[in-house]
């Protein structure tokens, strides 16, 4: 509009030198100069009709600050001279945020939150007349601090540290539904940083050491025990074993099997028996043979 409003000033200005120095016979030599003046106003005017708008981009008409019902596609169009053509990105673009929060148990949670987002393309000129241009400073910030802020405070710090994954979720599902009743979708989120206090961090490194110290003394003494039962256990089936070979070996023995033994391990010499009254040389063999004593 500033275009046709200046084109439109040079052109009236330029036919009013026209017929001003028409007018005067002495003058006519320098008719030229407000022709001059007149085209150039004339080819304002002209080009304040022409538009372009750029890739990706949706162009909003606005006549007197009103905003027109119908909108232009990325391309050259030709307009009234005096509306104007806001160009609004409909591209899939990235913000990011980096705020300070807290958990239920009011322990500082900072974190960096990223998301990339895109307007509705057909409610390009809605959004611009309820919101205007600058959407993002002036809704998507605030629902991210909402979202973030509220969900983060249903969980304790120990449970943000380990179910990160559910906290993101939750708050890109909490986050959606804000955006879209402002006609803008949301694409992807991740949270990038999440960071606690340095007294926190060390208490939680603290409680694992400690944790772990535990564990690996309740699995060493599960250790002992476990060797222990299988020593006795080996034992038992030892002795079970020597008991059950003594009590075969004991039940397979008889005066004739002993014999053949004794026999065998028998070295040949005849066992004697002496006294003063002894008489008698027994033979180890038979037990039977004897000789006489010799009488005084």
């Amino acid at each position: 509009m500033v275009l046709c409003i200046l084109s439109l000033i040079i052109l009236i200005i330029g036919i009013i030198a026209s017929i001003v120095i028409t007018k005067k016979q002495t003058a006519k030599k320098f008719l030229y100069i407000p022709i001059i003046i007149s085209v150039v106003g004339a080819l304002g005017m002209f080009l304040s009709c022409i538009v372009s708008v750029p890739t990706g981009h949706t162009g909003v008409v606005v006549t007197f600050g009103k905003v027109e019902n119908y909108t232009f596609e990325a391309g050259v169009h030709v307009k009234l001279p005096y509306s104007d053509v806001i160009n609004m990105d409909n591209r899939t673009q990235k913000g990011s945020e980096q705020m300070a929060c807290f958990s239920s148990d009011i322990q500082e949670v900072s974190a960096t939150y990223t998301l990339n987002y895109r307007i509705e393309k057909a409610n390009a000129q809605t959004i611009y007349k309820t919101i205007g241009k600058d959407y993002y400073n002036t809704v998507v910030t605030p629902c991210i601090h909402e979202s973030l802020k509220t969900v983060t405070a249903k969980y304790n710090a120990e449970d943000i540290i380990g179910s990160r994954a559910k906290l993101a979720k939750e708050v890109e599902t909490m986050l959606a539904a804000k955006l879209k009743q402002y006609n803008i979708e949301l694409v992807s989120t991740a949270i990038e940083n999440l960071d606690f206090t340095d007294s926190f961090t060390q208490a939680v490194e603290d409680k694992q050491v400690a944790a772990q110290n535990k564990l690996k003394a309740e699995t060493q003494a599960e250790q002992k025990i476990i060797e222990a039962e299988a020593a006795a256990k080996a034992k038992l089936i030892a002795a079970e074993a020597e008991a059950k070979a003594n009590d075969t070996i004991a039940k397979s023995l008889n005066d004739n099997i002993l014999y053949q033994q004794w026999l065998e391990k028998w070295d040949g010499d005849l066992p004697q028996v002496a006294g003063s009254d002894a008489n008698v040389i027994i033979d180890g063999l038979t037990s039977s043979k004897t000789a006489p004593s010799k009488t005084e």
